[in-house]
């Protein structure tokens, strides 16, 4: 009678590392996700930058009609 005892234990064993599995990679994803938050407001600041300095870099080209119109 201890096979069934002992197939028991080993379920109870696999998954209380299960358990500890997922919480380690929930925390994982979790820190992940602060990473890419701060890296899209990184990302958003430097497109805003980028859209300033070019708009004041193109100069003020005239939308004229070509010659032949």
């Amino acid at each position: 009678m201890t096979m069934p005892a002992d197939r028991l234990t080993t379920l109870e064993i696999r998954a209380a590392e299960q358990e500890k599995t997922i919480e380690e990679l929930s925390g994982q994803i979790a820190e992940q996700w602060k990473v890419i938050e701060r890296m899209q407001r990184k990302l958003d600041a430097l497109t805003d930058r980028f859209l300033a300095l070019e708009e004041q870099a193109a100069p003020d080209v005239p939308v004229t009609k070509p010659p032949h119109w």
